[in-house]
């Protein structure tokens, strides 16, 4: 398998030596798609870049940092919405490797900004929102449900005047799902940072990364969740010990799987340094057969969002993926009504009198 121009520079900057200006055109083109083209240009900090790629780069970057303030603002507004509340502010993805420092923050851009609070305080918080501008909006009374009754997070809301979206999250899978962890034992090890908001414990942060890219069913950023968990295993795996505690915590959580795919990829793909005993346990967790058909699916569906690194079978496996998330979220029972209902929600607006 040919990996995709991105993926090489990713992964080797110095194959960025010597490309000639079209290749940097498709290397810029498929970095825009994939939502990494600031983090590119961190990754290409020693290389030196053509003028005319070189604008494009710098002024993502820009767009990066103003991003990060606006962010750290944002983030400050939702601490002040749940001060008098009195629970810690625990950031997840994004916002926490922000919050943290991690390398994973570099030139990463996003949309909402997720928390995570107890699941007992849940009605406090959403209240404390709404008094501070957060609205869900319109949502039908089976969508409340689903959030509320099955999923992992109530509705999403946004801001009135700023238009900044929340993800508020009481635990990172849904209820239904088979591997949803103790969300209390997540809480339990979350750790300050120095701006004084709360992120989860690195090797948690691991595993709710590996959590949401292999255990989801979505890959339009997929490429860059890969890339987010090579940067914080590069991080982490310079604390002592913290490859044996990534893989008890993971079983401990019934992440097991999700990390030991995170693992297997992130090497095959990105070339992430993991000691090779760590990589023979964590291959432990599937039989031969079925790693042969993850690797038919995932080393597909884990390229950049191009048009340049899709092959002929990228759309049968991003489809294959998305079916086996929706069977790992809920179990039948529940997941057939569901699929059922959704199917035929646009059939609803034809039902539907006119004024």
């Amino acid at each position: 398998m040919t990996l995709p121009l991105l993926t090489r520079v990713y992964s080797n900057p110095q194959a960025a030596l010597g490309l000639a200006l079209p290749d940097w055109s498709l290397l810029i083109r498929q970095a825009r798609n994939a939502n990494m083209l600031a983090r590119l240009g961190y990754v290409l900090a020693a290389v030196a870049v053509p003028a005319p790629a070189l604008v494009h780069i710098q002024s993502q970057l820009t767009f990066a940092r103003r991003f990060s303030s606006s962010l750290q603002w944002e983030i400050d507004c939702i601490a002040t919405a749940l001060q008098p509340l009195g629970i810690p502010l625990v950031l997840l993805k994004g916002a926490a490797y922000h919050a943290a420092g991690n390398t994973a923050a570099q030139g990463r851009i996003f949309s909402d900004v997720d928390i995570l609070v107890p699941e007992a305080e849940l009605a406090q918080v959403e209240l404390a929102l709404i008094r501070a501008g957060w609205s869900s909006g319109p949502i039908d009374a089976y969508d409340q449900k689903y959030y509320r009754q099955w999923m992992h997070e109530i509705p999403p809301m946004q801001h009135i005047k700023r238009q900044t979206s929340i993800d508020v999250h009481h635990n990172i899978l849904p209820k239904t799902c088979r591997f949803c962890p103790d969300a209390a034992k997540l809480l339990a090890r979350a750790v300050p940072t120095p701006g004084g908001y709360w992120v989860l414990a690195p090797e948690d942060r691991v595993i709710h990364s590996a959590a949401h890219l292999f255990l989801g069913g979505e890959f339009n950023h997929g490429f860059r969740d890969l890339t987010d968990l090579d940067l914080l295993l590069k991080e982490f795996s310079a604390q002592p010990g913290f490859w044996e505690v990534l893989l008890s915590r993971a079983a401990e959580l019934k992440q097991t799987l999700a990390v030991s795919l995170a693992l297997r990829y992130t090497g095959k793909i990105l070339h992430t340094p993991i000691p090779a005993a760590i990589l023979e346990q964590a291959n432990l967790a599937l039989s031969p057969v079925r790693w042969w058909l993850f690797d038919a699916l995932f080393l597909s569906a884990l390229q950049p969002d191009h048009h340049s690194c899709r092959t002929a079978w990228s759309s049968c496996a991003e489809a294959a993926l998305f079916m086996r998330s929706h069977w790992l979220k809920m179990p039948l029972h529940l997941l057939v009504p569901h699929l059922l209902r959704k199917s035929l929600k646009p059939l609803e607006v034809l039902w539907e009198p006119k004024e």
